[in-house]
């Protein structure tokens, strides 16, 4: 049995929030570059390139690469064989962001109750998904997420009956409505399977997949490219000016749900779909 401290999860979350809020995953800035000499609009390729040279200004001048720098939601994958010390694990959590907002300089953008409307001014609580996994390390995910994109997600109680092209235009559905709200071009999460709530967190989880990484299985990598290419075929292009790029790429991720359903879920990220990791 591993004993951790919880003050150093608070450290390691209010580090991770900074982190990925100024520097985008490096696998996510090359997947813009390699777009940006794809996209064939000149407008598009001109916004591109100030895209581009955000995110170097943000890592040069230690600057936040978007002003909204989200709600804060936080993975945390905890070996079975660790025992916490010293407090519980949500309050180490939330200690960390609110470290991390407010000695980061980030803005706070989380009101406490969903009517009242009163800020809480360190953007706490955070959402927080928890797995008990094998071993004594504790593997921590920041992914901060703003609302420009979170507000254009979709979720649909599919059933078995529909095929897989019925999927793909639910997905494309979904950005065409979104249009240039979310910031593209964005970053595509998409849930299949699992039953309401698990379906969405498919979603989130997918859309934390580095840029890089296709669906294992084949017949949901396929799946991602024909979304892909179908949403880019919308012609909203970068940041909503027109072109061919959209969405830079589309993740999916699948689980096991009832016979009678087929949940279908869609998650959107902006260009900064922003996450930092960490292995305590």
């Amino acid at each position: 049995m591993r004993e951790i401290n919880i003050q150093e999860i608070t450290d390691a979350v209010a580090e991770l929030c900074i982190q990925a809020n100024k520097i985008l995953p490096e696998n996510l800035e090359k997947k813009i570059e390699s777009c940006a000499k794809e996209e064939q609009s000149p407008v598009g390729r001109a916004v591109f390139d100030d895209l581009i040279a955000n995110l170097q200004a943000a890592r040069e001048e230690d600057f936040p690469i978007c002003q909204d720098t989200g709600m804060a939601v936080v993975f945390i994958e905890l070996g079975q064989d660790v025992h916490l010390v010293g407090g519980t694990l949500r309050d180490a959590v939330n200690a960390g962001v609110a470290k991390g907002y407010t000695e980061g300089y980030l803005r706070c953008s989380v009101v406490g109750d969903p009517l009242e409307r009163i800020n809480t001014q360190n953007n706490t609580p955070a959402v927080l998904h928890l797995e008990l996994v094998e071993g004594e390390n504790i593997k921590i995910t920041v992914c901060p997420k703003g609302f420009g994109s979170e507000n254009m997600s979709q979720l649909k109680m599919m059933t078995p009956a529909v095929s897989h092209d019925d999927i793909v235009n639910f997905v494309a559905d979904c950005i065409a409505k979104a249009g240039s709200n979310p910031c593209p071009p964005i970053v595509v999460g998409v849930g299949i399977g699992g039953n309401f709530e698990e379906c969405a967190l498919l979603a989130k989880k997918a859309l934390c997949r580095d840029a890089g990484i296709r669906n294992p299985k084949p017949l949901y990598a396929e799946l991602e490219q024909k979304m892909l290419e179908k949403i880019n075929k919308l012609g909203i292009g970068p940041q909503g000016f027109g072109g061919t790029v959209t969405a830079l790429y589309v993740n999916i991720e699948e689980g096991a749900t009832h016979i009678a359903g087929l949940p279908v879920s869609v998650n959107v990220g902006c260009h900064v779909t922003r996450h930092a990791e960490r292995v305590l």
